[in-house]
């Protein structure tokens, strides 16, 4: 084989070779073509050519499907794979669906990547990326990287919309989607999904469900207007129209706890710690079990010097999500406050293990004089 022809523009490791004449054979009803250069996958063995195989040329293949399902000569690319490996599709969604609930998101998106490259007309594989990236941005918002975590959301916001504008339509798409915009209290979107659903699906159990959450928004829908407002304008840094918003939701909705976390949060963005402080025991009260609402709570109590109770709630939350930085992180604030510093380089090397390269762990360490510990 020969006319090595590396492009460091193209995704990983690869390089578009000619397979020669004399390995023009046929795989079942495909016959391979030296005319069409074949990119191939080399691998930690860099330019070194003298063992490729089969292997390394479907792998290459499938690299650059993911990134450019659209390239050059992507049929003849497609028809090859699946010649080679004729049961590749089934292979690789079961390690793709396997790898994601492991948590190696990485590797997960890759191969939903491939598999969507290889057979555009699927949705299955897209629809997969999707939950992936929801996965992946819950994840990182329980790191407390919020800004990465809505860029990642925002990814499956982009996935859903090439699924739900798919000929014919993926019934599954819509409900997925359904949750997530439900997620995002879009309600309206949520429910016209739901709806839509439920028109187009045999899977009663699933109608069920879609008919159920519509109705639930329906009744809802004026609350779920306010609460939105309101939760908005906070998140929007208009802290003082959001509280107003929220007293008047919680008002109307006195047995609803939401109402009054947004309250909390918005005091607590404003530094009123003590109404903070007041409007999240009040969301307890209404039976609130929510960790960001505990963590929340503790700072508030953090900043009023009630460091007892501060990290009581902080360990409250723990147990509900063991792997939560920002719970960790905020037992070693407390946790130093209260004269610990051990305990509170404990819990900052406890951070760091988790996110190696949390900037706020390893400033409160190097504080402690403890960063080598």
């Amino acid at each position: 084989m020969n006319e090595q022809h590396d492009d460091s523009a193209r995704p990983g490791t690869l390089a578009f070779i000619r397979i020669p004449e004399s390995m023009a054979v046929r795989i079942g009803s495909f016959t391979v073509d030296p005319a069409i250069p074949v990119p191939v996958e080399l691998g930690p063995s860099g330019a070194d050519l003298s063992g490729l195989s089969w292997e390394m040329i479907v792998a290459g293949m499938l690299r650059l499907l993911a990134a450019e399902p659209d390239a050059a000569h992507a049929v003849y690319y497609r028809d090859f794979v699946l010649a080679a490996k004729p049961g590749i599709f089934e292979e690789l969604s079961e390690t793709g669906i396997l790898k994601a609930r492991n948590g190696d998101y990485p590797v997960a998106e890759e191969i939903f990547k491939a598999l969507s490259g290889l057979s555009p007309e699927a949705p299955e594989p897209m629809l997969n990326l999707a939950v992936l990236y929801e996965d992946s941005a819950d994840a990182l918002e329980r790191a407390g990287k919020d800004e990465l975590s809505e860029t990642v959301r925002d990814k499956a916001f982009a996935v859903y919309k090439r699924l739900l504008a798919m000929e014919p339509p993926f019934p599954d798409a819509f409900f997925n989607a359904g949750f997530f915009f439900l997620k995002a209290r879009s309600f309206d979107r949520a429910g016209e999904l739901f709806e839509t659903f439920a028109g187009m699906s045999d899977d009663q159990a699933k109608v069920a469900k879609a008919r159920e959450i519509v109705a639930r928004l329906r009744t809802r829908s004026d609350a779920d207007s306010s609460f939105r407002a309101a939760y908005d304008a906070i998140k929007m840094g208009r802290e003082e129209e959001g509280v107003a918003l929220a007293l008047e939701f919680s008002a109307a909705n006195p047995g609803v706890w939401n109402g009054w976390f947004l309250v909390g949060w918005g005091r607590r963005r404003l530094g009123r710690w003590a109404e903070g402080r007041e409007a999240f025991l009040k969301a307890l009260e209404l039976g609130a079990e929510e960790t960001d609402l505990l963590n929340e709570l503790s700072i508030c109590e953090m900043e009023l010097g009630l460091l007892k109770e501060s990290r009581g709630h902080l360990e409250a939350a723990l147990r509900r999500e063991p792997e939560n930085v920002k719970i960790i992180s905020n037992l070693g604030v407390v946790a130093r406050r209260m004269g610990r510093a051990d305990e509170a380089a404990g819990f900052f090397r406890a951070v760091l293990e988790l996110e190696p390269g949390d900037r706020l762990a390893l400033a409160q360490l190097e504080e402690l004089g403890a960063a080598g510990a």
